[in-house]
């Protein structure tokens, strides 16, 4: 089980490495604008501090393959960067293309279990199903994660799947149960996986046993 944040912000990330928890980063667009960092010098300043990280996604935005493959030639000599593509027909090309330079791919907004399997067959390290998005769509996000997971163990598919887009601590913990290799998650998220009221209830008697012990 491995837990990456999904976040471009540095700071946020030190501060929750300290755990000896975190396996990784995600990132896209919209994350780095967020924390006002050129996208290039985020993920290089990432790279290079958090060396030991499995992989840190850096996200390619554009319309072809070979613009894709351009982009991601900024982080060649970077060996923990994962290039993210998106699942179109484009996205799949640029991920048979990098993987085949050796690259590491993450192939990010799937919605489907056929569009796994394309995603596998161009050789993705991993696959990023999105939980809420699904959801938000009337549809089972966790169980999506848990029917890729099942197809991939089924055919001994080399690629993991990284479980997107969650909102809470509950589903972390389910695609975890149904299979997924990884979970990224906002570090908001990752900090409430520690809360638990019975957690704070043992504490507060233990404290308070204590407390009576050193008065008497």
């Amino acid at each position: 089980m491995k837990i990456f944040l999904d976040t471009a912000d540095f700071d946020l990330i030190n501060e929750r490495v300290q755990t000896g928890l975190i396996d990784g980063v995600t990132t896209n667009p919209s994350l780095i604008l967020k924390s006002g960092g050129d996208p290039i010098e985020t993920i290089k300043k990432i790279s290079g501090e958090f060396p030991y990280f499995e992989s840190i996604s850096a996200e390619v935005v554009a319309d072809n393959a070979p613009e894709m493959m351009e982009q991601a030639q900024a982080f060649k000599d970077l060996k923990n960067v994962t290039i993210k593509v998106p699942l179109t027909t484009e996205g799949l090309k640029a991920c048979k293309m990098l993987a085949s330079d050796g690259f590491t791919v993450n192939v990010t907004l799937c919605f489907s279990v056929a569009q796994a399997v394309l995603a596998a067959k161009a050789d993705a390290t991993y696959i990023s199903p999105f939980v809420g998005r699904v959801d938000d769509n009337s549809f089972d996000g966790v169980g999506l994660v848990g029917d890729i997971s099942s197809l991939y163990k089924e055919h001994l598919s080399r690629t993991q799947v990284l479980a997107a887009s969650l909102r809470n601590v509950a589903d972390v913990a389910k695609c975890f149960s149904v299979g997924a290799d990884v979970v990224t998650m906002p570090p908001s998220i990752f900090d409430k996986m520690y809360n638990h009221i019975l957690t704070d209830k043992g504490l507060e008697l233990f404290q308070n046993d204590w407390n009576s012990i050193n008065t008497k």
